[in-house]
């Protein structure tokens, strides 16, 4: 698997598995444990998707040193604030049975994250996570985090799919080193992207799955991505796109596909903002 150097010299691997929406333990475990026998080394998953622990099981009886697996957590808005986010790290890692994090991540830019922020600095000082970062940070949350504190985050983690590539956000992103990671780089499936025409008929010239085109897009891009399933067949589609390289002209017209707005999570909506503060979970 290709690695991808953070700003802080941490390397990690540029496509991994994500947990979202496998709210059943045993399923979740299941999963991961099947990413693993294929290839994969990096899982990502959050406080808030109540899965911590079945990836910490999958990890802990797949039998690979914990040093070749690369775990990304996140901290809740619920847990926003210096206190509360070492109380929610500490959780955290006895979910997922480990000593450290490889990544941790500030998941909204709502609530004290300054105060989140501060805290995850002293946690990565102490050595107990390897690099810091934040989730859906657009533009002038991100730049204010920056300005307010010693530590540039490695990662923003944003909703980028062909649908919604953040190309604004990204070249502020490239400015400060701060490498892209696509969630939902499938755009959870809608508008029929998994049928859409130019990706279909790239993907026939080289034998590959429109699916497996966005990754290999995402790849080319240096873009680290999480795609997501509980099915093995589609773990290793989602894995088997090495063997091709899409052309310029093809990057271009994926490219082309942009619409400059987001599917999923419009970050900046008051509706998101009520309902994503009524989120609460028991860690």
């Amino acid at each position: 698997m290709k690695m991808v150097q953070l700003n802080n010299g941490i390397k990690m691997p540029i496509e991994g598995m994500g947990v979202f929406q496998i709210t059943n333990e045993d399923i979740c475990e299941q999963a991961v444990s099947q990413a693993l026998k294929i290839g994969y080394r990096m899982i990502d998953t959050a406080a808030c998707y109540g899965n911590e622990k079945a990836v910490g099981k999958a990890i802990e009886k797949s039998g690979i040193a914990r040093r070749d697996i690369f775990i990304s957590s996140k901290v809740w808005i619920q847990d926003a604030g210096y206190e509360k986010t070492k109380k929610s790290f500490a959780k955290t890692l006895e979910n997922l049975k480990t000593d450290y994090l490889d990544l941790y991540l500030v998941h909204m830019p709502y609530g004290d994250y300054h105060g989140s922020w501060q805290a995850m600095e002293e946690l990565y000082e102490a050595g107990k996570i390897k690099a810091i970062g934040v989730c859906n940070f657009l533009e002038d949350r991100l730049i204010d985090l920056i300005l307010s504190h010693k530590i540039v985050p490695a990662i923003n983690q944003i909703e980028l799919h062909p649908f919604c590539q953040q190309k604004k956000l990204c070249e502020i992103m490239k400015k400060y080193d701060i490498k892209p990671m696509a969630w939902a780089p499938f755009a959870e499936g809608r508008d029929n992207i998994f049928k859409n025409e130019l990706l279909v008929n790239i993907g026939k010239k080289y034998g590959k799955t429109s699916a497996q085109v966005i990754l290999r897009w995402l790849r080319q891009k240096d873009i680290i991505s999480i795609p997501k399933s509980i099915h093995e067949e589609r773990l290793k589609e989602n894995w088997e796109i090495d063997d091709f390289i899409l052309s310029n002209e093809e990057m271009k017209c994926i490219e082309d596909m942009d619409r400059k707005q987001s599917l999923i999570l419009n970050i900046t909506s008051l509706e998101e903002v009520y309902r994503l503060h009524n989120i609460h979970f028991e860690q």
